[in-house]
């Protein structure tokens, strides 16, 4: 166990993930308070050291405290803040902590997602909401990490990134362990960009699965998805090579290649012919549903090719049938393999 550096901090979000850093900071020493809409939540972390609805069977360390509330106390007591709360609710939670926001502490990005409307990604959100100050310091964090694992101590690896080198570094030495090894970047739009759109992908991913298609089909899949993100990326400013990286090929891998994805678990069923409504009561909420619109009305935006992304998108919001959307990519005129343009 170890001190650290004295941080406090507020993890904003206590979902599977959210619930798996908080733990993890706890447990290398760190005092931690983790935030929750949900009073039995709250409730139980406190007294029972459980959450009750995410990664329940996991005994939470005493270091954990649990709060509903976001005000200038909870505020005033905390060096570092880790949103992991999902993308379409993050203008809206760190809404509320912009009147008590201070200049020193560091925000930590564990959020995947593109904003459906303003296609915003975090960072831009964190820009809006409070200050280009404050998102040219923020640290985000990504890579391939299913939080039971995490929780397992299973050897993980995932990528801090940030505009400013020192915010990667302090992220790095925050969650850095035997078990957790955090490596450090300067590219937070590859990295976010990636963190959202492969969620997409996995869907497909899924739906390939479903209708009966083996690994050859699976890894083309996961191969061109890559490639249609870091098209994405590129035009957004990204660096291409971020995308070979952990955020990037690693994290894509692994959420197309699990059942413990929500977002490949909903592909699977839909390409088995399930309606949507029945897959996402019986799954829950997969954040690639909404990015999937998110990510479609982006790439027009941008003038970029993006098939899969747009083939998940008719599916979903479109009820375009699922067969039909695999034809349609089957059957697309033959491209080179590599290219960044808007042709690609």
């Amino acid at each position: 166990m170890t001190d650290g550096h004295g941080d406090t901090i507020l993890v904003l979000g206590a979902g599977n993930f959210g619930t798996c850093l908080a733990q993890h900071l706890a447990e290398k020493g760190y005092h931690v308070t983790i935030w929750s809409r949900s009073q039995e939540v709250v409730d139980a972390i406190n007294v029972a050291h459980k959450n009750p609805k995410y990664l329940s069977t996991i005994n939470l360390s005493p270091r954990l405290h649990a709060t509903k509330l976001i005000d200038s106390a909870t505020l005033a007591s905390v060096d570092v803040v880790v949103h992991a709360t999902p993308t379409q609710t993050m203008r809206e939670v760190l809404t509320q902590l912009a009147p008590y926001w201070r200049a020193k502490l560091l925000l930590i990005c564990a959020a995947k997602g593109v904003e459906m409307g303003s296609l915003d990604l975090p960072s831009q959100i964190i820009s809006e909401v409070l200050g280009a100050e404050v998102a040219m310091r923020a640290a985000f964090l990504s890579g391939p990490s299913f939080a039971s694992e995490i929780m397992a101590r299973q050897p993980t690896a995932v990528t801090a990134a940030s505009r400013t080198p020192a915010s990667a570094q302090r992220v790095q030495s925050l969650f850095h362990s035997a078990h957790f090894r955090v490596y450090s970047s300067d590219d937070p739009v590859g990295l976010e960009v990636a963190g959202a759109l492969k969620n997409v992908v996995a869907i497909a991913a899924g739906a390939c699965v479903g209708i009966g298609f083996q690994m050859n089909s699976r890894a083309a899949l996961i191969t061109r998805g890559l490639a249609e993100i870091t098209r994405i990326g590129v035009a957004m400013g990204a660096n291409p090579l971020t995308f070979n990286g952990l955020s990037g090929v690693g994290d894509l891998f692994l959420t197309c290649t699990s059942e413990k994805s929500r977002n490949f678990s909903v592909g699977y069923r839909l390409g088995q012919g399930q309606p949507l409504e029945k897959v996402l009561a019986e799954v829950g909420m997969a954040e690639g549903v909404s990015t999937a619109k998110a990510a479609h009305d982006l790439a027009l935006k941008l003038k970029v090719d993006a098939p899969i992304t747009n083939e998940v998108y008719r599916v979903l919001y479109e009820n375009k049938p699922m067969a039909q959307a695999v034809m349609d990519l089957l059957t697309r005129e033959a491209k080179p393999e590599v290219s960044f343009g808007p042709r690609g």
